[in-house]
């Protein structure tokens, strides 16, 4: 069956390491590796990587070395926040820390809370923005049936909350949908009731434009690995003042201003935002590589979406010819959406199917719940899927038409004809039996 959409060529984007990866079948065959995972960790930019080689020649310790290359990673790291500001448009008083990804991020800003602040989010949330609010003070809302709603539902839960520092919790972009929520509505909401609000831009800012002064967001968090960069780096933009009255997330060197010896205790003197929650050699090389990668994909926005929105449109459209499949979807199949489906195909096991579209047809998907079970669970006994599992398909840079059109046609022959090769489960996992594949050289 052909899908009836043009093959239209998507517009030129950054390139990504990788794009011609070729890995080999159970069948003894190899072929181009269709990446269709980008929401779990993104390849990484062709000019990310050129900036990390140009770099690691100079690299040296940040902030305490005396010597020229120290002075250079020093001015590198420094710099970089610049590079994000501008990739969040923040404003030049907003603190820039730099993390290890989104889940540190947030767990950084929870920390980071006045006692007794009201916390609400939404119980869609991936794990990274939801399991670090615990205890009385936290209100989960369960995942409402529209964009409206979430805000209505915020509206009536803010208005319940004791007096005293609030903060919302939300994301930008699901990363189990991929659908956008409405944040600059939502943060309107908070700011009538004196509300903070924080942003998981993680599955966001891969995709679309974030812009903290027109969402008018407090906070926001993002990984490098989702925006091409992965070099293990983080970032959380946002206002200073709950992050300076707070002890250092992690104690050390660097978050020191002085430390002096009182005989049966040490004094310490705390260094200011952003170093006082940066203790520790910092990961330059990995900060440097998220600065790069906010930089091109700054300059290639219109691109970006525009290639992107063409591969959804055909993803979505050749889903939708195969027999028992559906679509995931908290807010209904036209809500907008970054370049994220997940989906079940009723009678066929999640992660037999992914083990397969690797094994035999070189295409990585994800299965599972994606770290957000609860929003997972909720939405598969909707379309009456009791193994809590689903597929996902996600696109980015690295993805094409081809890798679009090849994964349609590899589950339409695994729904109607069944797989070629046998799989057992280990460890909850599917795998080829006797898997002949051979691993690449550095591993053997």
């Amino acid at each position: 069956m052909t899908i009836a959409i043009p093959r239209s060529t998507a517009p030129a984007v950054p390139g990504v390491v990788g794009s011609s990866l070729r890995v080999p079948l159970v069948t003894g065959e190899r072929v181009e590796h269709a990446n269709l995972d980008h929401a779990a960790s993104a390849p990484c930019l062709e000019q990310v990587r050129d900036a990390v080689d140009e770099l690691l020649p100079w690299y040296a310790s940040v902030h305490r070395g005396a010597g020229f290359a120290s002075q250079v990673s020093t001015r590198v790291y420094e710099q970089a926040r610049d590079s994000v500001r501008r990739f969040v448009n923040a404003r030049p008083t907003e603190a820039v820390v730099f993390t290890r990804n989104t889940t540190d991020a947030l767990n950084l800003l929870a920390r980071s809370l006045p006692r007794h602040t009201s916390v609400v989010l939404f119980d869609a949330e991936h794990h990274a923005a939801l399991l670090p609010w615990r205890g009385p003070n936290v209100r989960r809302i369960a995942t409402p049936s529209s964009a409206e709603a979430a805000v209505a539902v915020l509206d009536r839960e803010l208005a319940s909350c004791p007096v005293g520092p609030r903060l919302v919790v939300v994301t930008g972009a699901s990363n189990v949908t991929g659908e956008v929520w409405p944040v600059a509505e939502l943060a309107k909401v908070a700011r009538g009731h004196g509300a903070r609000i924080a942003l998981d831009a993680a599955q966001l800012a891969p995709h679309r434009p974030v812009d903290v002064r027109a969402l008018d967001v407090d906070y926001a968090v993002f990984s490098g690995h989702k925006v091409y960069a992965p070099f293990g780096s983080g970032v959380l933009v946002g206002r200073s003042d709950w992050l300076q009255a707070a002890e250092p997330y992690l104690v050390g060197g660097g978050a020191t201003k002085l430390v002096t010896d009182h005989g049966d205790r040490l004094g310490v003197a705390w260094s200011a935002v952003p170093e006082r929650h940066e203790a520790g050699s910092p990961n330059v090389v990995g900060v440097h590589a998220l600065a790069v990668a906010c930089d091109v994909l700054g300059r290639h926005w219109e691109q970006t979406v525009e290639h992107e929105r063409v591969l959804l449109a055909r993803l979505r459209a050749g889903l939708a010819t195969i027999p028992g499949l559906s679509e995931l979807s908290l807010f209904g199949a036209e809500h907008d959406r970054v370049g994220v489906v997940s989906f079940t195909i009723s009678g066929h096991d999640a992660g037999y199917l992914a083990a397969a579209l690797s094994a035999e047809h070189g295409i990585g998907v994800r299965d599972g719940a994606f770290c957000a079970h609860v929003a997972v669970t909720r939405l598969l006994d909707g379309v009456g899927a009791h193994e809590h599992r689903a597929l996902r398909a996600s696109l980015g840079l690295g993805s094409t038409v081809d890798h679009v059109d090849r994964l349609v046609a590899a589950l339409r022959t695994l729904v109607s004809e069944g797989p070629k090769w046998s799989y057992v489960q280990r460890d909850g996992r599917w795998e080829p039996e006797n898997d002949p594949r051979p691993l690449p050289p550095f591993l053997s």
